[in-house]
């Protein structure tokens, strides 16, 4: 009998059996779990608990909660083998990358501990006669948030940290996909001493998504996920008066210049465009070859390594590359190549017949690599979200940049050379959220923000760091003067001034 994941709701877990999906095992295809799909009731129940929890929570001291964190990191580190399994389990990426997903989630909560800090607030003392003015951040109550499959662990972790740690309560709707790891940590959480109802976790659909982004006792909801969903969610969520950060997808180009190693560039490259099977809204899909001898050499290196890459289960640590998430996203990306083809780019790799010896049923699909793609394919316009790498050939880096600007996507971008100057132009004429100089997956760390421009990111501010805090919080400004020596005021009709 399968296991029956269920809901965490004020810090116990809730078996919702009405509706259930099945959770799959991707380098396997066999069902591994299900999970139960939240009804309007449970979902309430969720709402009811955060909005229980919160007037306690919130005048709980900073120092109080950040101790909390300090002992639920603790718990990540020690629990973190089997974190890494239930990830590997029901998304299907290697364990080594598990682990560094985990790590990546693991300095948001370091980040977090910091709350005493980052909620200090502003002081003035006399900004007039007798008179001082200061600022300080008040949470806004309960909050929730959607996170996707690709990042079960670190996503979360992104958001209801530093959620919580600025007094707020949370609930959290994860994919359905592989909800596992994000409910066995949830309970770490409470396990360190987080009270009851200040995370509560629900699983299911979009008619949860729906029902938390309609509740008025909610907020602010936070989304990672693809552009159409994030476009829809920041809409509805704005519509019903909530602050909402939306981050959507990604074509992330890498430009590469005559000077660069290409040895490195491709070592950068593999790793950027088929780790985790391509499933990361930061992977490298477009290498950008600045003049056709560059595009030559660098087909020509990539070609082998990709070709020989070892893919199989992500349990087996010596694999490169494990399945797709899911059958139906197998067949997508398979329906993503075959256009390609037909609307004339080459196929220097293709990889969609591959089969894993001993894991037919899985949902594996091999490296690929496109030449000579053009930006009026689909291939070049969509995100595949697959382990596809394909090469646009231009003359100069202002041709590139113009590429890169163009598109609707502005998520993530780098640039390989060793020259100064270009990587200067480079940095400051593209128009993308996060970029690299000589680094492919330029996610900023914990202490720093993520998030992109254009159709990647609908909101003000990115994600977790500084601007997590501001997003959390709502500043409230308090001037505020005590009359001495009984001396009083007379009336003042003109607009105060100090």
């Amino acid at each position: 009998m399968s296991e029956h994941i269920g809901h965490l709701i004020h810090g116990e877990i809730h078996c919702d059996s009405e509706q259930t999906q099945a959770v799959f095992n991707p380098a396997t295809g066999a069902q591994c779990a299900v999970v139960g799909m939240a009804s309007t009731a449970t979902v309430d129940q969720a709402i009811s608990s955060a909005n229980k929890a919160y007037p306690a929570w919130r005048n709980t001291p900073p120092a109080a909660r950040a101790q909390v964190m300090y002992r639920f990191k603790t718990l990540l580190e020690e629990n973190s083998d089997k974190i890494c399994e239930l990830i590997t389990r029901e998304h299907g990426k290697v364990l080594s990358d598990a682990k560094g997903e985990l790590a990546r989630g693991i300095e948001n909560v370091e980040f977090a501990c910091g709350i005493p800090e980052l909620l200090k607030g502003e002081h003035s003392r006399n900004v007039g006669r007798n008179v001082d003015a200061w600022s300080e951040f008040q949470p806004l109550g309960a909050v929730a948030g959607i996170t996707p499959f690709n990042f079960p662990a670190m996503v979360p972790l992104w958001m209801w940290p530093s959620a919580v740690m600025c007094g707020n309560t949370f609930i959290l709707k994860p994919s359905e996909r592989d909800p596992a790891s994000v409910l066995y940590i949830a309970q770490l959480a409470f396990e360190a001493g987080l009270p009851a109802g200040v995370l509560n976790v629900v699983n299911g659909g979009p008619d949860v998504v729906n029902q938390l982004i309609d509740a008025p006792e909610i907020q602010a909801v936070s989304f990672v996920g693809s552009t159409p969903i994030a476009e829809a969610i920041y809409q509805r969520s704005s519509n019903n008066g909530k602050r909402c950060q939306a981050l959507g997808g990604a074509k992330n180009h890498a430009v590469v210049m005559p000077d660069a190693d290409l040895e490195n560039v491709t070592s950068a490259l593999m790793g950027a465009a088929f780790g985790s099977c391509g499933q990361r809204c930061m992977a490298i899909s477009v290498a950008v070859a600045v003049g056709d001898k560059v595009a030559d050499a660098l087909i020509e290196k990539l070609k082998p390594q990709i070709e020989s890459l070892k893919i199989g289960p992500g349990t087996d640590n010596s694999n490169e590359m494990g399945p797709i998430i899911t059958a139906a996203q197998k067949d997508k990306v398979a329906a993503y190549v075959a256009q390609a083809i037909e609307q004339g780019a080459e196929a220097v790799v293709d990889g969609s017949t591959i089969v894993v010896p001993n894991y037919e049923s899985g949902y594996f699909f091999g490296g690929t690599l496109f030449d000579k793609v053009t930006p009026e394919m689909t291939i070049y316009q969509e995100e595949v979200f697959g382990p596809v790498l394909v090469v646009v050939r231009v003359k100069t880096l202002e041709e590139a940049v113009e590429l890169i600007n163009d598109h609707e996507y502005g998520n993530g971008t780098c640039i390989f050379t060793r020259d100064g100057e270009a990587s200067r132009y480079f940095s400051d004429k593209v128009m993308v959220g996060m970029v690299g100089i000589n680094v492919p997956l330029p996610v900023p760390v914990s202490y720093h923000s993520f998030g992109g421009w254009k159709r990647s990111l609908f909101g003000d501010l990115h994600a977790y760091g500084p601007d997590s805090i501001r997003f959390y919080t709502r500043r409230k400004a308090i001037t505020q003067r005590w009359p001495s020596g009984g001396v009083k005021d007379g009336t003042l009709f003109s607009f105060p001034s100090f």
